[in-house]
């Protein structure tokens, strides 16, 4: 057996002191973090609060969707109205802000000159994926030249396009400061078509009242469509009357309102000055055969008067374009006199 002892040896071994890298140079240059971050707090913040935050807001604010859902014209005068606007406007809703009360313009934005028919006072709103906002105000006409243009543009036109255009402000949650932004929509309004489609139908004549004494003669019914998303209110509508290109007298409608829609319903008076004239080309061909006794008259508009008040901007407009309407005359003497009228 081997005798001879175990030995165990431990041996603590200290490594040499390392330098403390970090924390040593934080600590010896400590007045450069100091500085530096003075330099951050002093000019960075600043550029992303003046440059940053309000170019993204303006950014939002120019990705938002504003939607028309109707116009209404009201008490309608020679020089003012009353306008009420219902809107939608819709955004991603991820910047949460509320932008101040501001005057909109409205202008026609294929006009190059830009000038504006009307202006809105917008209220306060904020950034809501989704907010309704409706206005109703009394609106002064500043441009005569220009409503009337709008009107003119609303009245021949398929669709066109409006600009509703403001200087606002626009405050961020959290951040104390007011930015300021603009609000510019361009968008697309459907318009009157001239009025296509109109029908007259339930017509009588009374040939023994005197037309030239101003007396009206033929009567009607009218059902006018309106294509558009708004309303207006025109009060008593006159308008010039032709056949084949010959003024023949005038049309009447009275307390007249077009809503959106094709219920607009109204009765119709008229003067025919030559009703011989009328009558008698019912019995020609073609429009004694092929056409049935139907005859093509043309309305241009005349006069528009509301509460004693003339609108010019709305005579003005309607004179702008004649609008073929097709009145069954055979039908008219059949029913007024109990005469059938044939070929000659």
């Amino acid at each position: 057996m081997d005798n001879k002892p175990e030995y165990t040896q431990t041996e603590n071994v200290v490594d040499k002191p390392r330098k403390r890298g970090c924390a040593g140079h934080c600590a010896k240059f400590w007045w450069a973090y100091l500085i530096a971050v003075i330099v951050i707090v002093v000019i960075v913040v600043p550029v992303i609060l003046l440059v940053a935050v309000p170019k993204i807001a303006q950014e939002k604010l120019d990705h938002a969707e504003l939607i028309l859902d109707s116009i209404k014209m009201t008490d309608s005068r020679a020089q003012n109205f009353t306008m009420s606007i219902n809107t939608e406007i819709k955004s991603d809703g991820k910047v949460k802000a509320r932008i101040e009360p501001f005057e909109g313009v409205m202008y026609l934005e294929d006009v190059p000159e830009h000038k504006p028919f009307a202006r809105v006072q917008f209220p306060e709103t904020n950034s809501d994926k989704s907010q309704t906002v409706n206005v109703t105000q009394f609106t002064a006409i500043d441009d005569m030249a220009a409503f009337t243009q709008f009107n003119t543009w609303l009245l021949h036109n398929d669709t066109f396009r409006v600009t509703v255009k403001g200087d606002t402000k626009v405050h961020v949650k959290g951040i104390a400061r007011a930015y300021p932004v603009t609000f510019k929509k361009t968008i697309d309004m459907p318009g009157l078509r001239l009025l296509k489609g109109t029908q007259v139908y339930n017509t009588t004549v009374d040939p023994k009242a005197n037309a030239t004494a101003g007396i009206n003669n033929f009567f009607g019914t009218v059902r006018i469509p309106n294509y558009s998303k708004v309303s207006f209110e025109l009060g008593n509508v006159s308008f010039h009357n032709y056949l084949l290109d010959k003024e023949i007298g005038t049309v009447y409608l009275d307390n007249l309102s077009l809503k959106p829609g094709d219920d607009n319903v109204y009765p119709m008076r008229a003067t025919i000055t030559d009703l011989g004239s009328v009558t008698g080309l019912v019995i020609e061909k073609p429009y004694c055969d092929k056409e049935n006794g139907v005859l093509p008259f043309k309305l241009r508009g005349k006069t528009v008067v509301n509460k004693g008040e003339n609108l010019t901007y709305i005579a003005d407009a309607l004179a702008t374009g004649n609008q073929t309407v097709y009145i069954d005359i055979r039908g008219t003497v059949k029913r007024s006199m109990g005469l059938d009228l044939g070929c000659v």
